[in-house]
């Protein structure tokens, strides 16, 4: 599991298995946040099974599925709804980008953009083709 720290309450990876929310939620993690379809893995790590493991990790579940260039108003709210729980928090998709760039929005207009940013760039993840985004979602909210 390639677990990178974004801000000191939520870390982001790839894709995880139902055994590894056990060694989460032992490590801390109370809220876990699934941003992997399920049209992309089989049934053995589908949102059911994650929600299963979860459950019996004491852990929060959400779902937000992010199909790639197909994010929608909904996902940025459940996604800041999940992380206004009691944390820490854990997200995860393919590779951690997709669960980096919900954070990031649900950041717009509380954060600098440069600051954002770097952020995700320190974790590893080049966010900035979503700067526009960034900058709409602040003046729409702010």
């Amino acid at each position: 599991m390639d677990l990178r720290q974004l801000i000191p309450d939520l870390a982001v990876s790839g894709q995880i298995t139902p055994q590894d929310v056990a060694a989460l939620a032992e490590a801390g993690f109370k809220v876990l946040i699934n941003n992997r379809p399920d049209e992309e893995i089989g049934p053995e790590e589908d949102s059911s099974v994650m929600a299963e493991a979860a459950r019996a990790a004491g852990m929060s579940y959400h779902y937000i599925p992010f199909v790639p260039s197909q994010i929608t108003p909904e996902m940025i709210t459940g996604f800041a709804e999940a992380m206004a729980e009691r944390g820490p928090h854990f997200a995860y998709c393919r590779s951690g980008n997709r669960s980096t760039v919900l954070w990031a929005l649900t950041q717009a207009s509380k954060r600098p953009h440069d600051e954002i940013l770097q952020i995700a760039a320190n974790a590893g993840y080049d966010l900035s083709g979503i700067r526009p985004m960034l900058a709409s979602l602040a003046s729409r909210r702010g």
